[in-house]
């Protein structure tokens, strides 16, 4: 017969184990500073849970903390967004979709919007381009192997759809040529010479 072996019991709120945790977390994740409060707050939560304690004082220190490791450099929301907006453009994140991961992060409306003006600069219309690495990731349209195009359209199409991007993106996208006419869209767009 197996015997269970019980659970550990959480820490004691400390402002040492705040910042080791906090500082854990951070080496493994980028974070903002609202998702690193949240993170912290549920880790005292159940130290709270087992030790008893007023939940006002553990947010103070998990505050404190996260104000110290921001003046230490090790979070910064503006840093946080445009790294993540690059990272979810890359992937094919339609600026819908950014700005909702953005905002599940705690990031700030302003600073969000921010990072997506940096996107903007580089990207004069971030939606198909990010529309394109998502259809080439998914191979979608003009990416699709096998010569079954006109089967998948309509399929093709909704997936753009549910991934956030306007109809004409959309159509753009999968009702292109072939995957050359789509990269010398984006190359004329940024204003590169197709290859």
């Amino acid at each position: 017969m197996t015997t269970r072996t019980e659970r550990r019991p959480p820490p004691k709120i400390t402002a040492s184990y705040i910042e080791n945790a906090a500082l854990h977390y951070l080496e493994r994740f980028a974070s903002s500073r609202a998702n690193l409060r949240r993170v912290l707050m549920r880790k005292a939560d159940r130290s709270l849970a087992h030790w008893g304690g007023e939940r006002s004082d553990a947010a103070q220190v998990v505050d404190s903390v996260i104000a110290r490791l921001a003046g230490l450099g090790y979070l910064d929301d503006g840093a946080y967004a445009e790294a993540r907006v690059r990272a979810l453009h890359r992937r094919g994140g339609s600026l819908r979709t950014i700005r909702a991961t953005l905002a599940a992060k705690g990031v700030e409306a302003e600073t969000a919007e921010a990072a997506l003006e940096t996107l903007a600069e580089s990207h004069p219309v971030p939606d198909r381009a990010a529309a394109i690495a998502l259809a080439r990731r998914r191979r979608l349209g003009p990416f699709r192997a096998g010569g079954k195009r006109a089967e998948f359209r309509d399929r093709d199409l909704a997936a753009l759809g549910r991934a956030g991007f306007p109809w004409e993106i959309c159509r753009a996208v999968i009702e292109a040529e072939d995957a050359a006419a789509l990269e010398e869209m984006l190359a004329e767009e940024q204003g590169v010479t197709p290859r």
